[in-house]
């Protein structure tokens, strides 16, 4: 275990009942540090309440927490996410840019993806953990000591694959960013590492699935395929879980990986070695 205690972490796009986003603030919680939790909306699906749900998950811990809406993409919502943080808490110590766009219209080929779409997953993916780091960097460099930043790229930011155009550009992007960021934050104190992870069994492979699927194949049937392969594509023999990508946000959130920065971490269970 790491600790965490004392820590704030601000954690975007964790209102989703699988989601990594959850994952990853209730473990940095059971590190021992209080969390924000950040969503477009504060309404789940279905029977999950979402994102107030995560918040009295880990209030049950012990921790503290609120929840904020707004979006990323969105520079004045990202100075009121972060305003708020500090209202709230006096300071935050980790930032994990995990929000991201659901898959869609943009899962075709680069001679059929139209504009919007591909601006779509840009301003979400890419614009905003620009801001995100932005507005939040901005406060790490006003006090001592520095902070962590995690942003959420994927195997896709390190390989290209056909009618991933907008979401690969997006992931890519983001490793370049996070490059940068290390390198120009490292004398603040500042730690900006990345994780890439292959498939992760979330609602989201379910949204993929159903933008992917051939014809004469249901949704549910494509995702049982994507998930099989992934699981045999693995020398783990496994897909990914959230839980795996928030194990590896606890180690880069502590102090275990001071001297971590502007790294990519692929969390892939060897089914894509660089």
């Amino acid at each position: 275990m790491y600790n965490l205690d004392g820590k704030v972490a601000l954690v975007t796009g964790a209102g989703g009942e699988r989601g990594i986003g959850r994952a990853i603030a209730v473990r940095l919680a059971q590190e021992g540090a209080n969390v924000v939790v950040n969503d477009i909306s504060d309404q789940g699906r279905g029977p999950w309440s979402g994102m107030p749900a995560v918040v009295e998950e880990i209030k049950a811990l012990g921790r503290e927490a609120i929840g904020v809406t707004g979006s990323v993409a969105e520079s004045d919502d990202v100075d009121a996410i972060t305003d708020a943080a500090l209202k709230r808490f006096g300071r935050i110590d980790i930032l994990v840019n995990n929000a991201g766009a659901l898959a869609g219209a943009d899962r075709v080929p680069v001679v059929d993806l139209p504009e919007a779409e591909f601006d779509r997953i840009i301003s979400v993916n890419l614009k905003g953990t620009f801001l995100m780091s932005r507005s939040v960097a901005r406060h790490m460099l006003s006090r001592e000591p520095g902070g962590k930043i995690i942003n959420i790229s994927s195997v896709s930011g390190k390989k290209g694959s056909a009618r991933f155009a907008a979401y690969c550009s997006s992931k890519f992007g983001v490793l370049g960013l996070t490059q940068v960021l290390a390198q120009e934050l490292a004398p603040h104190g500042v730690n900006v590492n990345a994780i890439c992870p292959s498939l992760v069994e979330t609602e989201r492979t379910f949204g993929m699935a159903s933008a992917l699927k051939p014809d004469g194949m249901t949704t549910e049937e494509y995702r049982d395929v994507m998930v099989e392969r992934a699981a045999t594509g693995s020398p783990l023999g496994r897909i990914a879980q959230a839980e795996d990508a928030a194990r590896t946000a606890a180690w880069l959130a502590s102090e275990e990986s001071e001297y971590i920065t502007g790294e990519s971490v692929i969390l892939s269970g060897g089914s894509t070695m660089f």
